[in-house]
């Protein structure tokens, strides 16, 4: 059965909708899908993150639903072990390497390694650069959650009426990660020229990305740097209205610092990936918003993407000029993020499954 998993998931259906999908593609398939006799290799970044521990399980799911052999190994962060894993996996003549890269710039070497073994190699949700040995990208449309962010912050303190001026900092994600260029770069371009106006102004005076990055994505990394804003920039009174925050756990570590200081009204503050945690946050009111990014659509687009190319087709792609590596431009495909807070939670991210309702009380 050649069937498109990712038209499938596309749009709100339930939990139990997906497992009637998976079940029928399994049972029309005989239950060994079109890979038998074929080897995957997903490498994950870390398990510190509820959402890549989500990727792993719906990518190792998907491709065994397939037929194909799966090896899913986590890094911790540390982007020495990761390469160290992907040269054992390629060691095991895998067909295909998945991989979510910790340090964005750190492949290419086992990468060359692949190549030379033909082994098709797909980056996922972030892209892998300075090397010609990545073959496609499967992620969400990076630029438009900074800008599904941003825009969050204009309209929740209405700049379009308001004279402000309003307080606001920024943070970003990890350097070694391409995606937080994108990320930032959606929000700034939303944001920008309501600082250039005098709407929002930003104490700390720190706008550059080298100086609101977050190194591993870190709560506590976030939560110290909020800290020392507020110690330092934050005297007699003044107080901050927005935090652009580019991922839950950073979020979740800022909020925290917010309390520590005696924030009992918390100014907005955005996420991304609609962890439970901060869903929980959202439904309390301490969280403004998260960007979801229905990671099971993702894991189905990228096993479409894989049975492509070991049926010998070309994958669908939808982006061929954004995504360029500093070697080539990575032919991709990109999901569309949604913006979640408290009006729509509900219907986005428990009606369709993604969190179960049990998880939320």
């Amino acid at each position: 059965m050649n069937v498109n998993r990712r038209h499938l998931l596309t749009g709100t259906i339930g939990a139990a909708a997906v497992a009637m999908v998976a079940s029928a593609c399994a049972s029309e398939d005989g239950g060994d899908g079109s890979g038998s006799g074929k080897k995957v290799g997903i490498a994950m970044p870390t398990k510190t993150s509820e959402r890549w521990i989500l990727d792993g399980d719906n990518l190792k799911k998907s491709f065994e639903e397939e037929g194909y052999e799966v090896t899913l190994q986590y890094a911790n962060d540390e982007p020495d072990e990761q390469v160290s894993q992907i040269e054992t996996m390629v060691g095991q003549n895998v067909d295909v390497l998945v991989i979510a890269a910790i340090d964005n710039k750190s492949l290419s070497g086992v990468l060359a390694q692949a190549k030379e073994q033909d082994i098709t190699v797909i980056a996922y949700d972030r892209l892998i650069l300075d090397t010609p040995d990545v073959d496609y990208y499967a992620s969400f449309d990076n630029t438009k959650v900074g800008t599904l962010q941003g825009t969050y912050i204009v309209e929740a303190l209405d700049l379009a009426n308001q004279a402000g001026p309003f307080n606001l900092e920024l943070f970003a994600g990890a350097l070694t990660d391409n995606n937080t260029k994108y990320f930032f770069q959606g929000a700034w371009e939303v944001l920008q020229p309501y600082v250039d106006e005098g709407k929002l102004v930003i104490p700390s005076g720190q706008t550059e990305l080298e100086q609101i990055a977050t190194e591993n994505w870190d709560g506590a990394v976030a939560q110290e740097r909020m800290d020392n804003i507020l110690s330092n920039f934050y005297q007699g009174g003044n107080q901050v209205q927005a935090v652009l925050s580019p991922y839950d756990g950073i979020s979740r570590g800022i909020i925290a610092s917010l309390e520590g200081n005696g924030y009992t009204t918390l100014p907005v503050v955005t996420g991304q990936d609609a962890e439970v945690e901060s869903v929980k946050y959202i439904i309390d009111g301490k969280q403004s918003m998260t960007v979801y990014k229905d990671t099971r659509e993702l894991a189905a687009t990228t096993v479409d993407m894989v049975v492509a190319v070991l049926d010998g087709n070309e994958p669908e792609v939808n982006d061929d000029s954004t995504y360029d590596n500093g070697v080539k431009v990575v032919p991709a495909y990109l999901l569309e993020p949604v913006s979640v807070d408290v009006n729509n939670y509900q219907e986005v991210v428990v009606d369709s499954g993604y969190i179960d309702a049990e998880d939320l009380a």
